[in-house]
């Protein structure tokens, strides 16, 4: 891999560590099971259990994947990069027994200049809860349980903004490689509504201060009930390398939700995390039936 860049962390590598430069799944396998729609001017994706053999007189949870900046310019591959797409595969729909997904799509596209403009930012947040309410009375028909908010990046600071905004509305969030956690009064807020969280990120992300900005925060959060974080010090990818991923710039760190999106399991079927035998899939079931 001598042509490959170095990150600018090469060197705190630990010994015997290598170099990952691309996760080990394939992207797209199961895009066909999703379904785009259009609800009052914001497109989406959608994935329906009902269709792939779970039964239709029955409930089920929906999961929201909220995207990362400019994610909504890639086509369906945005599917993947919310990290979405796995939960349509029968072993992560048997996990959670049955589950709907949701894959909203800010208006996003480029500017004269090229650069990425009209992503998410505060006036989304009505739109996107009435388009999960519109999903839940038509698409779903009614059969929705609880409601789970997935955000990568950017979409991880709109999981936090939503369930402010609409505390009695969602259940459980799970933000990945955010910038920031909410003060203690918003924090405060979801334990009185009973919102659990499962925040995520790596401890070397590249476009966050891990020490500045999430250290200090941890302890809080880590003690609301029903609640964890999961903060490697390596983000790595189904290989067990660690993982880099250059678009100009390092962002492999940032984007741990590459192995969230493979239920945090390497490909040999061992947890990244000890704690997490089952990966995210397990500590989610063991979420929505508390």
């Amino acid at each position: 891999m001598s042509e490959r860049i170095l990150p600018p962390w090469a060197e705190q590598m630990p010994k015997g560590a290598f170099i990952s430069y691309a996760p080990t799944y394939k992207v797209g396998e199961y895009f066909d099971r999703f379904h785009k729609e259009n609800f009052d001017g914001m497109d989406y994706w959608f994935y329906d259990p009902t269709e792939h053999g779970w039964a239709k007189d029955k409930k089920y949870p929906v999961l929201i994947f909220m995207h990362g900046y400019g994610n909504a310019l890639e086509g369906d591959v945005c599917i993947n990069y919310a990290g979405a797409e796995f939960y349509s595969k029968e072993e992560y729909q048997k996990a959670l027994g049955g589950a709907y997904i949701l894959v909203p799509l800010a208006a996003e596209r480029r500017d004269e200049q090229g650069q990425c403009v009209d992503s998410w930012d505060d006036s989304y947040l009505p739109r996107v809860r009435d388009l999960v309410c519109d999903f839940e009375k038509t698409r779903a028909a009614g059969r929705v349980s609880k409601k789970v908010l997935y955000g990568n990046s950017s979409g991880a600071t709109m999981c936090f903004k939503l369930a402010a905004a609409y505390p009695d509305f969602f259940d459980i969030i799970v933000p990945i490689g955010g910038g920031h956690i909410p003060d203690d009064a918003t924090l405060d807020l979801y334990e009185r509504n009973g919102i659990k969280i499962f925040f995520a990120i790596g401890k070397h992300d590249e476009l966050v201060d891990f020490e500045k900005d999430i250290a200090p925060r941890l302890d809080r959060i880590s003690k609301m009930k029903g609640s964890r974080v999961f903060t490697p010090e390596w983000v790595c990818n189904g290989d067990g390398g660690i993982a880099s991923i250059n678009f100009g710039m390092e962002m492999g760190q940032h984007c741990l939700v590459n192995p969230m999106h493979c239920n945090l399991m390497y490909d040999d079927g061992k947890p990244m995390d000890p704690s997490l035998p089952q990966g995210i899939t397990g500590w989610l079931r063991e979420a929505l039936e508390e």
